[in-house]
């Protein structure tokens, strides 16, 4: 039973670094913003952490429309950051 549950845990704690690191890489890149696996995981991500990934995006990808998960209610070109 102890084994199972070391796995468990190792395959637990290898997803959230997996995951995590694929949203960071996402957020703080510098090629494109529409990387669809990268919106998808800001979108789910709490908000707090969802608000500071869009906040990176717009200061790298500032000049262009919102991916989304990103947009504002203001309308789809607009980033939430400017709320």
């Amino acid at each position: 039973m102890k084994k199972v549950v070391s796995v468990l845990f190792i395959t637990v704690v290898t997803m959230v670094l997996v995951v995590g690191w694929r949203w960071y890489a996402y957020v703080t890149n510098t090629e494109k913003p529409y990387d669809e696996v990268g919106i998808e995981l800001n979108i789910r991500m709490p908000g707090p952490l969802n608000a500071w990934g869009c906040k990176r995006l717009h200061e790298t990808f500032g000049n262009v429309p919102a991916p989304h998960g990103c947009q504002s209610s203001q309308g789809p070109l607009v980033w939430k950051v400017n709320e």
